[in-house]
């Protein structure tokens, strides 16, 4: 396995190569499968089988379904092993070897990476599921600005907010060539792959399973950033630093529904408690919860002072908090973050209590009123900032998503708006709803994994936000600068960076632009510095903007114009994005492939990979088929063939392997189940798919599926011989009859070797050598009414 990431002004190009050989006797599936991050696309990938190549190919979405024709499979399943990280997706492709063969995989993939808390991060995620001999993972980084500096920290499992073990050092070799360049490299042997995967909580037989992580950053001009302009394209990257932070009002609404007692309250009781500390003294805050009924504390005398709703939960409150008398009620003041106002603030947090439902809209609608008391009353510059967290969906009150989000962008409008920061907690929380709400509110949403480090991911996303620097940041371009990205921000915060990238007629008629906001001591000019690239800034443009429209795309009502407009990039492109697909070219099989969330578990029956594609569960076009079967993979043993793959060395043609017990196939475990379509239209999906794989079929399959008076086998007493007559009768193509009976065969297309009479579909490996009617009748059997197929003996086909 081997990893290659080539950083050209903060722009990451990574190409995966796995190379396995199938030590057994008969043909296997080889599963490949790459943890990527969730802002990467997928540009491109190969295959290499029998030293023929394959390449895939991005198609429309609607479109790659059509090619897509593994609808039904051969009712064989591959579960991962585990192999999930966070904010990342999962590709997975499977494809049939022959003995003693080997196949080459390549996966590319492109992102830009987002600078936070001072620093660029290159995360690979290095899963191959079992011990590789020769592991090789290098990091090459050339930018136009000088290097600040260059460190490899500990492994992480990509799971959890971990610290910086020395036991999970990399013991990478970093090479700085030069001001601007650098190269990272890890080389672990298998020794040391089984003591980093011990120390990551896997098994040792299992390989390492973690990412290892680069992090950088350069040198900037202090004040309008740095704009790169190559080939009638230039990226402005704009990051100033030494700008005093704004003073804010931070208004803190937090869920306390029902759902979220135990765990959860505890954990975001733990990151108050550490929040609230790395308030500004210069800093404002408010406290709202919510959950039946919204309730603000009057911080400073530690007592609810405003209560919205009735609370049919009254008898369940904390005795110390009773209910409002709601008469006359008046919101109290934001208080200033002083030491003594801290510590009554923690006192607040531990009376927070989780009992009944989950009123949103009027959450957010307070929390907007209290942004708007402190403007009006106090004509105040304080930069207003929601943190906005729940675990759940609306409840109560107003419960339809569009209308709440509708009625607060309503509310937040005119000059005074506020960022809504959403932070959705755990798996029962409307991701795409608070996503939409942060992107109509000039913020951003982020998921808090459940987990044990839950109150260290709010602490983490809490820093980002701690410190802005600017407000109404405008970027100002002379007029003959097209195709320009995002040019107006609501907030810059310290740490992280803006981004902007366009075109331009030719590279001389590039002029700097004026960067206009709203700093601490007032308005503020600030002017940029033009720096030579590095490399092509063609891509990189493509990426943000097509980025940008998708993000567009997810706010917007009607998709239609985005849709188009992504669609066009990515194609051009070839980015693998929501609105493409990639289509994988196989031997005798094209399939369109989906990334899958890998944040998840890898023990979720949904995640299947069939013999083909992987459909993605967050994708509304590419729904997964409930097929009969699905609901009791979780309850199938995993069965370890007894040789599998192993991955081979990239520098040796002949192999040299560990001994075979030692591996999983392809680097994953098998599953062995049977999938039992049961709908005429499954029943169709499976005519199609077959008639695409072996075109020759339409001569003699009739529009129901059955074949008539087929010429072939004649079975009798357990055993099929040849026959030159045909049958009379019809023949049925199924998945799923039950046989009582699969009698031996003498030969299999494959080879001369004896098989077992198999279901025509549950046979795909031969599928290759039936090149046409004549091959066809050569290896037919009957099995009872249905159509069957001498076959290899494998775990599959085995009665």
């Amino acid at each position: 396995m081997k990893v290659d990431s080539n950083v050209t002004n903060r722009f990451a190009k990574t190409a995966v190569t796995s190379k396995v050989k199938n030590l057994a006797k008969t043909a296997q599936e080889a599963t490949f499968s790459v943890v990527l991050p969730e802002t990467a696309y997928i540009t491109g990938f190969v295959m290499e089988i029998g030293g023929k190549s394959y390449e895939a190919y991005v198609k429309e979405k609607e479109e790659a379904k059509q090619i897509y024709t593994e609808a039904i499979g051969r009712g064989q399943a591959a579960a991962h092993v585990e192999a999930n990280a966070r904010d990342s997706n999962r590709f997975t492709v499977s494809v049939n070897v022959e003995p003693q063969s080997k196949a080459i995989f390549t996966l590319t993939y492109e992102e830009l990476l987002q600078r936070q808390n001072e620093q660029y991060e290159v995360v690979i995620n290095i899963h191959p599921g079992q011990p590789v001999k020769d592991l090789n993972v290098e990091v090459n980084i050339n930018e136009s600005r000088p290097l600040k500096f260059v460190r490899s920290p500990a492994l992480r499992s990509g799971n959890e907010i971990s610290k910086n073990d020395e036991d999970l050092s990399p013991q990478a070799e970093i090479n700085v060539i030069n001001s601007t360049s650098a190269t990272v490299k890890f080389s672990p042997d298998i020794e040391r792959q089984k003591q980093l995967a011990s120390g990551l909580g896997t098994k040792e037989e299992n390989g390492l399973a973690g990412q290892f992580v680069v992090q950088y950053d350069v040198e900037r001009d202090p004040h309008g950033g740095e704009v790169l302009v190559k080939d009638g394209y230039f990226v402005h990257f704009f990051a100033p630093s030494d700008l005093t932070p704004l003073p804010k009002q931070v208004v803190f609404v937090l869920d306390t529904s029902g759902s979220m007692d135990g765990n959860r309250i505890r954990q975001l009781k733990e990151a108050m408690n550490s929040i609230l500390p790395e308030l500004k003294k210069e800093d404002i805050f408010n406290i709202v919860e919510f959950s039946s009924t919204v309730r603000v504390w009057d911080i400073e005398n530690v007592e609810v002072e405003y209560e919205f709703g009735d609370d049919p939960w009254s008898t369940y409150r904390n005795p110390e908090t009773p209910p409002k008398n709601k008469t006359n009620q008046v919101l109290p003041p934001a208080v200033e973050a002083s030491e003594a106002n801290i510590e009554k603030a923690k006192e607040v947090v531990e009376k927070l209590n989780a009992y009944g439902g989950t009123d949103i809209k009027s959450a957010l609608e307070v929390g907007l009123k209290l942004v708007k008391k402190n403007k009006e009353e106090k004509n105040d510059t304080h930069q207003p900032i929601i943190v906005f967290l729940t675990d759940g969906e609306p409840t109560v009150g107003e419960t339809v998503p569009d209308k709440i989000i509708s009625s607060i962008v309503e509310i937040n409008s005119g000059a005074n708006r506020s960022p809504i920061f959403s932070l959705s907690f755990g798996d029962g929380a409307d991701r795409d709803f608070l996503q939409k709400i942060s992107l109509k509110n000039l913020g951003f949403a982020r998921h808090i994994y459940e987990a044990a480090d839950a109150s260290l991911q709010l602490q983490e996303f809490y820093l980002q936000i701690s410190s802005p620097l600017l407000s109404d940041v405008s970027f100002k371009y002379v007029s003959n600068v097209t195709k320009l990205t995002k040019t107006q921000f609501p907030i810059f915060f310290r740490g992280s960076e803006l981004v902007i990238a366009g075109r331009v007629p030719t590279d001389e008629d590039f002029a700097p632009p004026t960067i206009y906001g709203r700093g601490f001591h007032g308005p503020i000019e600030l002017f940029p510095k033009i720096v030579n690239p590095v490399g092509e800034l063609e891509r990189l443009w493509a990426y943000l903007t097509v980025k940008q429209i998708l993000e567009a795309r997810d706010a917007a009502e009607n998709k239609t114009q985005y849709t188009k407009k992504a669609l066009d990039i990515a194609l051009k492109y070839s980015f693998v994005t929501p609105v493409s697909s990639l289509v994988v070219v196989k031997p005798n099989d094209t399939s369109a492939v989906d990334t899958q969330d890998a944040s998840k578990s890898a023990d979720n029956p949904y995640f299947l990979n069939r013999s083909g594609p992987v459909l993605s569960l967050a994708s509304p076009l590419a729904p997964v088929p409930q097929y009969a079967g699905f609901s009791a993979l979780n309850k199938v043993s995993y069965n370890r063939p007894a040789s599998g793959f192993a991955y081979t060395s990239q520098d040796e043609d002949e192999s040299e392997d560990l001994a075979p017990e030692t591996f999983i196939t392809g680097g994953f475990v098998d599953l062995s189940t049977t999938v039992n379509p049961t709908t005429a239209t499954q029943e169709s999906d499976l005519y199609d798919d077959i008639k695409a794989k072996l075109p020759w079929l339409k001569d003699i399959l009739t529009e129901n599926g059955t074949l008539t008076s087929p010429p072939g086998k004649k079975c009798v007493n357990n055993a099929c011989i040849s026959s030159k007559q045909s049958f009379s009768g019809d023949y049925h193509l199924s998945l799923d009859a039950a046989i009582a009976n699969q009698p031996e065969c003498s030969e299999t297309p494959t080879n001369s070797t004896a098989g077992i009479c198999t279901l025509l579909p549950k046979c795909p490996q031969v599928f290759s050598h039936l090149t046409d009617v004549q091959v066809f009748e050569k290896y037919f059997c009957p099995l009872d009414t249905y159509v069957g197929i001498c076959c290899p003996v494998t775990d599959a086909t085995s009665p």
